[in-house]
């Protein structure tokens, strides 16, 4: 069966499921540990790869979690780093030699693999550790690059927003597509997974979300005035052409997509929410079903809580209501126009809330891909998460940007 793709109204909302008991607070999977390396090697191994061994070479997943005897979070993160510092020592050795093209496989091998060390979230010493080293990994891989990166710090509220911006090789001012991170995603593979945008002559910044990363501040009702606060400072620069400008929010950010795409309805050409968190997500009935969810890898209720920057099932489930778009008085507002993204299957983020939002939010026709066999984010074996952006997230933010001859150039097919 093929993805849906249809306007505004087409579905009716699914009903949540029944309430079940969460698992204990400070449990970092329901699987043991056993079958927690055999599944970080499965989502390496088969294709398409699944997160979070994306784009990761599998025989290196497989010596890093020979390393990894027990579930603690420490030994977890070491296992990795033990690999990825095998390649980032390599990648020096192959710089000092003048070898380039090995010294950026070996930097870019090094950063995906302390990825996996410090996911989905830095809630321990060493995963904190695995996450500043992959930054630095990051950044010495990504000196390889044309386009260059350009790391952009703006003055945030006596702190600062830490962004990646890459411009492509056009004269004069060009668009801009304002990327904000996931739950357990960080700006750094959102920058790199964008080249698409790049050869289509639009410009990309990733900015991590709220309680992630290396933002500013936690996830609250108002934090996206941090994404506002960049977006100012990006559309006065000279290359930038502010009247074009489109936003990408995906799983968590498809919650900072929507709401921006409302609050901000004037300032963006189209905004893609993907696995879009909105109303049903924020309750205590689906937040305690999804909390178990094999789904996703592990520690996920720590990941939900520290981007409130609370802990605990309570404190958690307590705080997640006054988040919805519906109760905040927004869904009935108008917005720029849409392109809603998500897998009927999602046990992450319910598939209603995707279907709130359509049948809704007034104004712009909402545009919505619905893959019926897909789980979060619309991916399964057939769709994974590189075709939906080649084929359908990109393609949609360049028609909307550019125009449709240039959307035709950048994928061989479009949407179905």
């Amino acid at each position: 069966m093929r993805p849906i793709a249809y306007t505004l109204g087409a579905c009716a909302l699914l009903a949540l499921g029944a309430a079940m008991p969460a698992r204990a607070v400070d449990q970092v999977t329901t699987r043991n540990i056993e079958q927690l390396k055999q599944e970080i090697i499965n989502r390496a191994e088969k294709q398409p790869q699944r997160s979070p061994a994306n784009e990761v070479d599998a025989a290196d997943v497989k010596a890093a979690v020979a390393y990894i005897q027990s579930l603690d979070r420490d030994e977890w993160a070491r296992g990795f780093m033990k690999v990825a510092e095998a390649y980032f020592a390599a990648g020096k050795t192959a710089e000092a030699a003048g070898d380039m093209a090995k010294a950026r496989d070996s930097y870019l091998r090094a950063f995906r693999l302390f990825k996996i060390g410090h996911y989905p979230t830095n809630n321990s010493p060493e995963k904190q550790k695995a996450y500043e080293k992959g930054i630095e990994a990051f950044l010495a891989y990504a000196r390889y690059w044309d386009p260059k990166l350009e790391i952009i710090k703006i003055p945030f509220e006596n702190k600062e927003i830490v962004g990646y911006l890459r411009m492509p090789k056009a004269s004069g001012k060009v668009p801009l597509v304002f990327i904000s991170t996931a739950l357990d995603g960080r700006k750094e593979e959102a920058i790199e997974r964008n080249n698409e945008l790049l050869a289509a002559g639009i410009a990309v910044v990733a900015v991590d979300m709220p309680g992630t990363g290396q933002a500013p501040i936690k996830g609250d009702v108002d934090s996206e005035r941090m994404f506002f606060a960049a977006l100012d400072f990006l559309v006065k620069r000279p290359d930038i052409d502010g009247t074009r400008v489109g936003y990408y929010g995906g799983s968590w950010s498809g919650y900072w997509a929507t709401k921006m795409a409302i609050i901000g309805k004037d300032r963006f050409r189209g905004v893609v929410a993907q696995g879009l968190p909105v109303h049903y997500y924020f309750q205590p009935e689906w937040q305690k079903v999804a909390v178990n969810t094999p789904e996703y890898l592990m520690d996920l209720l720590p990941a939900r809580s520290l981007v409130y920057g609370v802990y605990g099932l309570d404190a958690f489930l307590a705080y997640g209501p006054k988040m919805s778009l519906k109760t905040q008085g927004l869904l009935d507002q108008p917005s720029a126009p849409m392109l809603l993204v998500n897998g009927a299957k999602d046990t992450q983020v319910p598939i209603a809330d995707l279907h709130l939002v359509a049948s809704s939010v007034p104004g712009a026709p909402k545009e919505t891909w619905i893959n019926p066999n897909g789980g979060h984010m619309g991916a399964d074996r057939e769709w994974g998460s590189v075709r939906i952006r080649q084929e359908i997230t990109t393609p949609w933010l360049v028609r909307k940007l550019l125009g449709s001859a240039a959307a035709d150039k950048t994928t061989p097919r479009q949407m179905n």
